[in-house]
């Protein structure tokens, strides 16, 4: 399965990555279905030779044929990771595309490119690409243990790495310090690059780091964590599923101990 990108199309027949809110419709066999489009549907691009589309169904809209809404987090590792990739990319040009429907600027109405990815205004010619938001990511080790906390605003039951947005005027690497800083009031050190995610059900674009600990003492900002600690690769705390980059940074600082992950 090759995925090729592209913007435009005169074919109106394909694959259908059909979004309703986060979820998307797949068939029984948790596969994407396939026929004809809608007529405001995006050209995400071509897997062999064949167009792949994103279609937002307006509420209450029916369901492709044979479809069942299922959310995007629970099909990871059901659908292949490209079809997930695609997936992501159609729920995070569809929120773009619905919510740049009317100009920022001076709000008239936008209409959309036949060339390129964006959307302009027929008024003031304001214009409104598909947008990012960075987020670094952070493995913080001191002294063969991680950093790991519970996320107060969310109260999700489970530990993970830190993160924060990147904000205007900062590099990656001074996010991570002030970040880390902020959430744990701990200073860094070797601060490096370890890879990065697409999470399209923010519009983030989720960059990893690791790092050391090279000074202060836990003190954990009440509004953000309402749990934190430095734990062993042998003793962790429940974790997020390996959906995500977080459990990647956890799952290679269990290997670089020289034991397996858990499932």
């Amino acid at each position: 399965m090759t995925f090729l990108p592209a913007t435009t199309t005169t074919d109106r027949h394909g694959r259908l990555y059909a979004i309703t809110g986060h979820d998307l419709c797949v068939t029984s066999e948790s596969g994407i279905p396939h026929g004809p489009c809608a007529d405001d549907a995006l050209m995400l691009g071509t897997i062999d030779g064949t167009p792949c589309f994103a279609w937002a169904l307006s509420p209450g809209e029916p369901l492709p044929a044979g479809t069942t809404a299922v959310p995007l987090r629970q099909l990871f590792g059901v659908i292949s990771d490209e079809e997930f990739g695609i997936a992501g990319r159609a729920l995070g040009l569809t929120t773009w595309d619905r919510d740049h429907r009317f100009c920022g600027r001076c709000g008239a109405a936008t209409a959309r490119s036949t060339r390129e990815r964006v959307r302009t205004c027929t008024a003031c010619e304001h214009t409104a690409y598909p947008r990012i938001s960075p987020a670094v990511i952070v493995r913080v080790e001191r002294d063969g243990k991680i950093l790991l906390a519970r996320n107060a605003r969310t109260h999700l039951p489970f530990y993970s790495v830190l993160a924060g947005f990147v904000e205007v005027g900062e590099s990656l690497e001074e996010t991570v310090a002030r970040e880390i800083h902020e959430e744990a009031g701990i200073q860094l050190a070797d601060i490096r690059y370890f890879g990065s995610q697409p999470w399209p059900l923010t519009g983030s674009l989720m960059i990893g780091f690791v790092a050391q600990w090279a000074a202060g003492e836990l003190a954990a900002d009440e509004t953000e964590i309402l749990d934190a600690g430095w734990f062993a690769p042998d003793a962790l705390p429940r974790l997020p599923g390996r959906l995500s980059i977080a459990r990647a940074l956890v799952d290679d600082f269990v290997r670089g101990s020289g034991l397996e992950p858990l499932p």
